[in-house]
């Protein structure tokens, strides 16, 4: 494990930024008093601005691993930072965006975007230009004055996507997300959510079970299992990265190297377009 500290040509200490694990283990315990490993000694160092994509079967440790870093679950031992600082807690620096629908169904689609902005204290003015813009951006302006039940699952998403880069969080913490949409929808929300970090250079940790969806998203895949991290792969595709580079001789070779280390021989299929 490095240290945490780094020494400057001038003899200075600085602290590292970004996201880091240092051997951190989540256990718990069963109701026979059996105990279990989330996470079992994860190592993990995340640079600011990057799009990391955690892939793996469920119960393998990637929601604990994303909680953990929300400062929703405290570590057994070890400990998770940000730019140097324990996580000791939720925080407005890190928000997290769940596959369940999280929009306010008793707020309009504008004071849903609002939403967290007002938590911070802006004059009604300030927030309505704000999430006016945030609206623009993922193509709702339209419907800022609906309800979230007039509107698509998709439409839905977008509001939360939305809503959570108005909050100004450096961190985005997503599980999931995109994953009881259909695969066209999918496809939109990822070229939404893609042209938004552009745009922010917000740091994204990304759950999801898709292959393809860690192919078309991350910079870096992390393969995650019985509570470790098996691999870090580099994901170095051009971007925007379509069908051709979807099914390149690299993007080939990373997804053979996922099968494999997931036991998924024979279970990943090419996704065929509707």
């Amino acid at each position: 494990m490095g240290k945490l500290l780094a020494v400057d040509g001038d003899g200075s200490m600085t602290v590292p930024s970004g996201i880091r694990f240092e051997d951190v283990r989540v256990d718990f315990r069963h109701a026979d008093g059996r105990r279990m490993a989330a996470l079992n000694g994860v190592d993990l160092q995340i640079p600011k601005g990057e799009f990391v994509c955690i892939v793996g079967k469920s119960g393998g440790g990637k929601s604990t691993l994303l909680r953990v870093l929300a400062g929703l679950i405290k570590p057994s031992s070890g400990v998770a930072r940000v730019d140097g600082a324990p996580v000791a807690g939720p925080s407005a620096e890190r928000a997290m965006v769940f596959q369940e629908d999280t929009v306010f169904p008793w707020l309009r689609v504008q004071d849903n975007v609002e939403f967290g902005l007002r938590a911070k204290g802006l004059p009604q003015k300030e927030r309505a230009a704000q999430a006016q813009a945030w609206l623009r951006s993922v193509g709702l302006v339209d419907v800022a004055g609906s309800w979230p039940k007039e509107l698509s699952g998709g439409m839905r998403k977008r509001v939360a996507l939305a809503t959570v880069f108005a909050t100004g969080a450096g961190i985005l913490i997503m599980d999931e997300p995109f994953g009881a949409l259909d695969f066209v929808t999918r496809a939109t929300l990822h070229g939404v959510l893609l042209e938004l970090w552009r745009q922010t250079r917000n740091t994204i940790v990304f759950v999801t079970h898709d292959i393809d969806e860690a192919l078309i998203l991350g910079d870096r895949i992390l393969v995650v299992s019985d509570g470790r991290i098996l691999d870090d792969i580099p994901c170095d595709l051009p971007r925007p990265r379509l069908e051709d580079e979807r099914t390149s001789a690299r993007a080939v070779a990373i997804t053979k190297t996922i099968v494999k280390h997931l036991g998924l021989a024979g279970e990943a299929r090419p996704r065929q377009e509707p």
